[in-house]
């Protein structure tokens, strides 16, 4: 077992493996009319936008987001504006840019965003949402849910799930943020947050068993 992995079993990786799996949608990406990067802890998404944006997929983008007790520290003027300055020392040229600085949910992402957005006189038909890698179905729930109107992509860095735990430095959070997601993707829909997605059910049985195992700090009440 590597260092990374040493704090959780082998079963336990193999369980957050499959949900891992399941929270990246596997789209084929194609050129859409707008991006909108969502605001997080995690800077790669910043990254992913510019090297989305480099590749020609996309003439707009928006960074959304404001702060979270988790992100105050590291971004304290906000999300999304610490996205943009990181996008711009990419090569992502100012005026490709719009920054949503209030959201302080998926929501508000969705919402907030789709306002500054008509307020520059941008109705997008497409749009990618670019997040972290284990956000990307609730993202795509929430958007569809919100914004039916619109075709949504999602993206992310092209990363597995060894290379995140690095990246994040603890695998005990990176679990508790897998098992927390997927409970938001089981359960928001019943709020209205977003539509219902099929869970299958070894993915199911990995949530639950991790829960019993106690990666529970990103859980909320349901």
């Amino acid at each position: 077992m590597t260092d990374i992995r040493q704090t959780i079993t082998e079963d336990q990786w193999r369980r957050a493996k499959l949900i891992w799996d399941h929270h990246r949608m596997g789209h084929d990406l194609e050129p859409v009319d707008v991006a909108i990067g969502l605001g997080s802890h995690d800077l790669g998404v910043a990254a992913a936008c510019a090297d989305l944006y480099l590749a020609g997929l996309f003439p707009v983008l928006v960074f959304t987001g404001g702060n979270s007790p988790t992100t105050r520290d590291r971004f304290p003027r906000g999300e999304a504006v610490h996205f943009r300055e990181h996008a711009l020392e990419l090569g992502v040229p100012d005026d490709a840019i719009l920054v949503e600085p209030n959201a302080a949910n998926t929501g508000q992402n969705i919402t907030l965003t789709r306002d500054l957005l008509a307020a520059n006189g941008i109705s997008p038909k497409t749009v990618l949402l670019v997040s972290k890698p284990y956000m990307e179905r609730r993202s795509f729930a929430t958007a569809r849910k919100l914004w039916p109107e619109v075709e949504i992509l999602c993206a992310s860095e092209t990363l597995e799930l060894d290379d995140y735990l690095k990246s994040i430095g603890d695998e005990k959070l990176v679990l508790d943020m897998l098992v927390g997601d997927l409970q938001r993707v089981i359960e928001y829909p019943k709020l209205g947050f977003a539509i219902a997605q099929d869970v299958p059910e070894d993915v199911r049985a990995a949530y639950e068993s991790l829960i019993r195992d106690g990666f529970t700090s990103r859980l909320i009440d349901s």
